[in-house]
């Protein structure tokens, strides 16, 4: 830390960047600032000045708030509070809903028109039951980290320093209601509380005191999905549905062959295959690839029902670069009837797996996004092997936080 780090500094916010703090500048800087909103002016308090080309610095009071300023739907992320103070994971939760969407909507334009020189009019569109409950009220999955006096609550905003809270807003009432915030946790590193589809809430304890792996069951409109208690699922109890929804949506049934080596590529435990599979009927002939085996273990219970669904085990970057060198002349025409499903972590695909999906030449991807920035510049990889972004759909599957998700179909020009 520099000599400027902990000064106090009045600064017009213009615009929301990537990761949903603003944007300001001071003497010329630019200075990403926390919990404010664009067109305020507010006294922030520099916390990096590190680098040359920018500062970052967390909102200490508003001089003059926004219209979609509104109060913290979390009490212990206040801005009443000192920033260090604040628990993270509810970054948004001081604007309004429309507005938090108009934002990342914003954000999710200009990475593609920035990264891949693609212009979307997308909108940001809610799931059910968020606006009714200002966002809150969503999360069936929280994760509490211990202190060293076994204490378990969330981290400070960008610290690992955990904050003691009474209540989970964004949690499910069920979830919340059976939160351990007042229970003493030494030994363990941290606590995760689940609220599945069946079966109640459950506690999974981490650290030396962890305890065993058990098995959950998610319902999807009227299928069931079985997964370890520690997997990844969708944590918004309505993302899964909505995903399913916008995957078979996206999918071009004109450019869909059930016959074709249909791929569902980070597939985890089935969700997307089945719901191509679903989609398009028992015949549809798909491959997940996984890189957890106890994952792709459950997709291969998730998806027995249909004889053409089988469940790999790779990283998918190694699996498909083996894909492109070994497929036969008959396997590569399968491929290229194929549609591909992406659904890759947060820090996307990268340019080597969009440079091997394109060798295998598939009439059309489907990318869902978790990371605005990693999509664009994914389908400005995909754009220079000829695939065009032709349709797009954004979801508030996090509300009161910055994330968005992105689905986009990519095919060939």
């Amino acid at each position: 830390m520099g000599e400027f780090a902990g000064r106090s500094i009045e600064v017009d916010v213009t615009n929301i960047a990537h990761g949903g703090v603003g944007v300001a500048r001071h003497d010329g800087r630019v200075v990403f600032v926390a919990d404010a909103i664009p067109g305020e002016r507010v006294v922030a308090r520099v916390t990096e000045d590190s680098k040359k080309s920018f500062w970052r610095a967390e909102t200490v009071s508003v001089v003059s708030a926004s219209e979609f300023r509104q109060p913290h739907v979390w009490t212990a992320a206040s801005i009443d509070r000192d920033p260090a103070e604040r628990a993270g994971g509810a970054e948004f939760g001081h604007i309004r809903l429309d507005h938090q969407r108009e934002l990342k909507r914003r954000v999710l334009a200009e990475s593609l028109e920035r990264m891949a020189k693609v212009t979307s009019d997308v909108q940001v569109e809610p799931l059910p039951g968020d606006d009714e409950r200002g966002g809150t009220g969503w999360r069936t999955r929280v994760r509490l980290h211990v202190d060293d006096s076994g204490r378990a609550g969330p981290f400070a905003a960008r610290s690992h320093r955990v904050i003691p809270v009474t209540e989970l807003p964004l949690a499910t009432d069920e979830l919340s209601a059976a939160a351990p915030l007042d229970q003493d946790f030494s030994g363990s590193e941290h606590v995760d509380v689940l609220a599945p589809s069946t079966g109640g809430v459950r506690l999974i304890i981490g650290g030396k005191n962890a305890q065993k792996r058990t098995t959950i069951t998610e319902i999807v409109g009227e299928r069931e999905f079985r997964l370890a208690d520690s997997g990844f699922w969708q944590v918004h109890r309505s993302a899964a549905e909505a995903l399913t929804t916008a995957v078979q949506d996206a999918v071009d049934p004109a450019l869909f062959d059930p016959s074709a080596h249909n791929l569902d590529l980070y597939g985890g435990v089935g969700l997307l295959a089945a719901a191509v599979a679903d989609r398009f009927g028992p015949t549809t002939k798909i491959t997940t690839v996984e890189s957890d085996a106890i994952a792709t273990d459950y997709a291969a219970d998730n998806l027995a029902e249909w004889i053409g669904a089988r469940s790999e085990t790779a990283r998918v970057e190694r699996w498909v670069r083996d894909l492109v060198a070994s497929a036969s002349a008959s396997e590569k025409s399968r491929l290229a009837r194929a549609t591909m499903v992406l659904d890759p972590p947060r820090s996307g695909a990268g340019r080597d797996v969009v440079a091997s999906i394109a060798a295998l030449a598939p009439a059309q991807v489907v990318y869902v996004a978790c990371d605005p920035v990693a999509f664009a510049r994914d389908v400005d990889f995909f754009a220079g092997h000829g695939y065009t972004l032709s349709a797009l759909r954004a979801f508030d599957l996090f509300p009161n936080t910055h994330h968005v998700e992105a689905v986009g179909t990519l095919s060939r020009a």
